[in-house]
């Protein structure tokens, strides 16, 4: 009687065993259908008729605030909005930071780009660039640049894109005045009471060029990884040049919003009296993309 329960016991088990194998192999095709049917769907889309005309904005928004021993404020907007049309297609890029800490501004950083893009095909185009760029805490008053380039996409497929442009620019600086307080110390902006103008501020124009690499990854269906590495420098003086990085990584939340983190270095490499060559900046953002 024994041996009959242990018989019946062992069938039973590799029976479970059995049915559970073939359910997590009923299941694993499934996956590999739906993923077929998915990968159908993406290339149907993209044989599509492309509208003449779009639109796409991207913003991301930064906000903290703390209070306390140390009263702190930091504010981050990073936006874009695109408009194509045929062949053509205009970006404009914004970027604005600000910080204050116990109530004395110590972050004001304002950049922007407007691009012109004339597409030959799928992969090459001509482009203008013009950019201004106003750091109160750089030892720059603005910097202005402006010229015609071309862009190629070295690689470009459904999970990842790099893209390659140059422009060759005419650049202006106008650069701050310097100010030494009464113990001959360089002090930045804001000036304290008592600084003294030391040196009046200049203004400096020239022929530069500019290099920008922007990559882009999409990890998984809902996380999406981008790097945009660009160098600007003045070709009769190669000392003379700036280098600015944006590393970001985004998790989708909903068709339209995302949450993010950001970490932008910003080089100057013949920095102002008084200043630092790199300034960098890490945020967390709600992103929203139309």
């Amino acid at each position: 009687m024994k041996k009959l329960v242990l018989s019946l016991s062992i069938v039973a088990a590799c029976t479970l065993a059995a049915s559970e194998a073939e359910i997590k192999n009923e299941i694993a095709n499934a996956k590999a259908k739906v993923a077929k049917i998915n990968e159908e769907i993406k290339t149907l889309e993209s044989q599509l008729p492309k509208p003449s005309y779009t639109l796409n904005a991207h913003a991301e928004l930064g906000y903290i605030v703390n209070s306390g021993n140390t009263d702190t404020e930091a504010f981050n907007l990073d936006a874009k909005v695109k408009n194509s049309f045929d062949k053509h297609s205009l970006e404009l890029s914004l970027l604005y930071q600000y910080g204050e800490e116990n109530s004395i501004e110590s972050k004001n950083k304002f950049l922007s780009e407007l691009l012109y893009d004339y597409m030959i095909n799928d992969r090459f185009s001509f482009n203008y660039l013009a950019g201004y760029k106003d750091d109160k805490f750089s030892g720059f008053n603005y910097q202005f640049y402006t010229g015609p380039g071309a862009k190629y996409k070295v690689m470009k497929t459904q999970t990842q894109e790099l893209a390659f442009d140059g422009n060759i620019l005419y650049a202006y600086d106008d650069i701050e005045d310097t100010y030494k307080d009464t113990l001959g110390n360089t002090v930045s902006y804001p000036f304290p009471a008592g600084s003294i103008n030391q040196n009046d501020g200049y203004s400096d124009s020239y022929a530069a060029y500019r290099v920008q690499a922007v990559y882009s990854a999409k990890i998984r269906e809902n996380l999406k990884f981008n790097q945009t590495l660009s160098y600007r420098s003045e070709f009769s003086d190669a000392d003379n040049f700036f280098v600015y990085s944006k590393s970001s990584l985004a998790v989708k939340i909903s068709d339209i919003f995302s949450a993010g983190v950001n970490y932008y270095v910003d080089y100057i490499n013949e920095p102002a009296a008084g200043k630092t060559s790199t300034d960098r900046v890490f945020s967390f953002n709600l992103i929203a993309d139309y």
